[in-house]
């Protein structure tokens, strides 16, 4: 066992270690639960799933530090990048891929190696020898997560985590939508019109958030906290921070011409990104919510465009689990 590294966890976290592992000559074993333990957010059991966003976000590595991680990842022979490109969607500067294909493409990568094996079942309490390493991430499960708090002596950081709603394109209606990235960004035409863009004027907009603010919104349970991760609000919370919130983030109409209405300036957009190969699915950016499922189709249809729109998944809110870092790195 100890010639062995463990890896708990075939998240993209727990799938990159055991890469870079398996090409520096050491024999890996992934413990990975799924399919056999689901979780809420996740589809499939494939290694390297993405739960929520397929945006690795801006890939630009000259002004942007996320960007400039992409370009590391790529220059110490990254799989997760490696399969990202292989997967890639037009999507303006930012780095997306067709989901599924990518965890596909994650999963074979691995599987084929010859150092590397799979072992599918839920790891439920620490490990006592041997080498390891935890890639469980904020899902995991709920038994390593209390054997984790127990041995580090410190409560779990928890906050909500959400996930945006996906749209069939073939239910959009293209005669008030338009496809357009912000300020035309990409170096090909199919780059440069990447995102499918839904206006707003003023009336629309504050018909908008108060839909927003008086929807059914999902329930924590006893002795949940409400506690939100900044960089995924649901756009609800966003919205009861001020009516204009949305505006200055995912709904901000700057960069964009309308060609249904090219001397008219929107007051709000909403913009939708590819999500797989075909074109066939676009998720609402930045749309993340808690809103309950019936209370979403209300409040999206009155977005222009999407008054017919069918959704291939609907939005959905579920804990995520962290430890204090802080506290016990030396």
């Amino acid at each position: 066992m100890t010639d062995t590294l463990h890896i708990i966890g075939g998240g993209m976290a727990g799938s990159e270690a055991a890469w870079q592992a398996a090409n520096a000559g050491i024999s890996v074993v992934i413990h990975e639960m799924r399919p056999k333990v689901e979780t809420f957010a996740h589809q499939t059991g494939l290694l390297g799933e993405m739960v929520c966003s397929n945006s690795f976000r801006s890939d630009d590595d000259e002004q942007n530090a996320v960007g400039l991680l992409h370009w590391e990842m790529r220059a110490a022979n990254g799989l997760i990048m490696a399969c990202a490109d292989k997967n890639r969607l037009p999507a303006g500067g930012a780095l997306a891929v067709d989901r599924d294909p990518f965890a596909q493409t994650v999963t074979d990568t691995l599987l084929a190696h010859p150092n590397i094996t799979v072992e599918y079942g839920e790891i439920t309490e620490l490990p006592k020898d041997g080498k390891w390493i935890i890639a469980t991430g904020p899902l995991t499960s709920g038994a390593l997560a209390e054997a984790i708090a127990t041995e580090t002596g410190a409560e779990a950081l928890a906050f909500f985590d959400a996930i945006a709603p996906i749209v069939y394109f073939d239910s959009i209606d293209m005669s008030k939508a338009w496809m357009q990235s912000r300020y035309d960004k990409g170096e090909t035409e199919e780059e440069r019109t990447a995102y499918l863009n839904c206006p707003m004027d003023k009336q629309q907009y504050d018909d908008f958030i108060d839909a927003l603010l008086e929807a059914d919104k999902t329930e924590f349970r006893e002795g949940e906290t409400a506690g939100y991760f900044d960089g995924c609000l649901p756009i609800e919370v966003m919205a009861e921070r001020g009516r204009e919130t949305l505006r200055h983030g995912p709904m901000k109409p700057v960069g964009l011409t309308n060609p249904h209405q090219p001397d008219v300036k929107a007051h709000a957009v909403v913009q939708l990104r590819r999500d797989n190969k075909l074109g066939t699915l676009y998720n609402i950016v930045g749309f993340q919510t808690k809103m309950k499922y019936g209370a979403q189709t209300d409040v999206f249809k009155q977005i222009p465009g999407l008054e017919n729109a069918r959704f291939a998944r609907l939005g959905g809110i579920h804990r995520n689990s962290f430890i204090n870092s802080p506290t016990l790195l030396d």
